[in-house]
């Protein structure tokens, strides 16, 4: 295939800055072909990774028992706080925010109705080395394969969001899913396909605002 030309880039940039977290918008009626998320993991397997190791592994889930089961740990995990939050932010008047914050609280009260849930993992424990190397090394080598997979959905017309608040009750859904306890769960991807095709890009600062030349605190050099 040849290189991708400046004619490709509005395409490919359009994919990478409309990838959002989806919640409200994931169709709950509509079911999920399971090879097309085989297809998406494919992809997310040509991600880098420490030594080319390769130790992922993708736990998919779609028994509903199982999925009950994810739902009710993730509420147990993330509802009090979030609800907490979102007061505040309504107390403070960040519209922005709170409107996160209902999408949180949306997506936990449906959560064992999305079509699909993915569990990314990834050998290793921080408990078995909690130094920085250690603790890069293993995260490093799983989310770019997350991030892979769901750019990969994205272009395949379904909906993903990255949440961790099921980590809370890490146990019980590793006993549930047999996931050896030499491996650790990395996040969330609930998958289903979305409520209409199109997105806009999320606000961003400008990313000016976010680049040191040489130092720190080094500003852009002249033309």
């Amino acid at each position: 295939m040849d290189p991708f030309t400046p004619a490709d880039w509005p395409r490919i940039d359009h994919l990478l800055t409309t990838t959002r977290s989806v919640r409200r918008r994931l169709d709950l009626a509509r079911s999920v072909d399971r090879d097309v998320v085989v297809d998406c993991i494919r992809i997310a397997c040509f991600a880098p990774n420490a030594s080319n190791a390769q130790e992922w592994r993708f736990v998919v889930v779609d028994d509903p028992e199982k999925k009950a089961v994810i739902g009710e740990v993730y509420r147990e995990g993330m509802q009090a706080p979030m609800q907490a939050l979102l007061k505040q932010r309504q107390l403070d008047g960040d519209e922005a925010m709170v409107r996160h914050s209902e999408a949180v609280l949306h997506l936990g009260r449906v959560l064992e109705q999305v079509p699909l849930l993915v569990i990314p993992c990834i050998k290793g424990r921080i408990e078995s080395d909690p130094s920085m190397g250690h603790v890069t090394r293993l995260f490093g080598s799983i989310y770019p394969a997350v991030w892979s997979f769901q750019l990969a959905l994205r272009s395949r017309g379904l909906g993903s969001t990255f949440t961790t608040a099921h980590l809370l009750g890490e146990a019980r859904v590793r006993d549930l899913l047999g996931i050896p306890e030499d491996y650790t769960q990395s996040c969330l991807i609930p998958v289903a396909h979305t409520k209409g095709a199109a997105f806009s890009p999320p606000p961003r600062s400008p990313a000016e605002e976010f680049i040191a030349w040489n130092t720190w605190n080094g500003a852009a050099p002249h033309e």
